[in-house]
């Protein structure tokens, strides 16, 4: 169900997608549900977000995961919640990315990855989002950092902008991802960096209040034409807001 929200005294549009309607394959070893139309799952009605393409949520059985594959025009953000996954690419990079960690890829001209359960015992959760970038064919880059989980409670940690110079990593988009964990009963604004842009916003876990709409754990909203957004948590609540460009060419 895509719930619409808009009016003339209020111009904000809001776009609900509750976490049992987003795509699922089950593969054995991936367990994988789609926030948007990805692989053999479509739905028209859920085609992007702006220049957000695809949120992933993964779960990849011991030992396995996705052999070497090719990339190209895309920002590439992989979040670990639970677990570690073994990265390798053709631009020679080797590594590890556990939870607590962001890894970036710009796949630009082309590139091509391996993604591996770094565990032989534990399954490893992970969001995969892509971003449409704003500039093609720039050449390919990895970046990977880390951040505190302290640095998120009760406030939007950055994670990802377009400023090389600003906390956390960098992408080639207009856009800024931000994680938060809020405590029950508590309140928060998001402000929105740039004029035209618009925030998709994921219940991590716990249970928020957006626009008078109650969201449970891998509940989303998806919120445009506005200047900012409140947030109530009505529980210990981890929130993934993604702020990207609605009008993309």
């Amino acid at each position: 169900m895509c719930i619409f929200v808009g009016t003339k005294a209020n111009k904000m549009k809001t776009i609900t997608h509750l976490s049992e309607e987003r795509g699922h394959a089950d593969h054995g070893w991936l367990n994988a549900k789609h926030s948007f139309s990805f692989a053999s799952w479509y739905d028209p009605t859920k085609i992007h977000f702006g220049a957000l393409r695809v949120l992933n949520d993964d779960i990849v059985a011991p030992g396995m995961g996705f052999g070497k594959h090719p990339h190209d025009n895309m920002e590439i953000i992989t979040i670990p919640l639970e677990g570690s996954l073994r990265h390798e690419d053709s631009m020679g990079n080797g590594s590890v990315i556990e939870a607590g960690e962001v890894q970036v890829m710009s796949a630009g001209t082309g590139i091509f990855h391996s993604e591996q359960n770094a565990s032989t015992k534990d399954p490893i959760n992970l969001f995969q989002l892509w971003i449409f970038p704003d500039t093609q064919q720039v050449e390919p880059r990895y970046d990977q950092i880390q951040y505190s989980q302290d640095d998120m409670k009760n406030r939007f940690l950055q994670i990802v902008s377009p400023n090389k110079e600003d906390a956390g990593t960098w992408i080639h988009q207009q856009a800024w991802i931000h994680l938060s964990e809020m405590d029950g009963d508590t309140d928060l604004t998001y402000s929105l960096k740039k004029e035209g842009n618009g925030v998709y916003i994921m219940v991590i876990d716990g249970e928020a209040t957006i626009n008078e709409q109650d969201l449970r754990k891998r509940d989303a909203m998806g919120i445009s034409e506005t200047s900012s957004i409140s947030i109530h948590a009505t529980s210990t609540t981890r929130l993934l807001v993604i702020e990207v460009p609605m009008n993309i060419d």
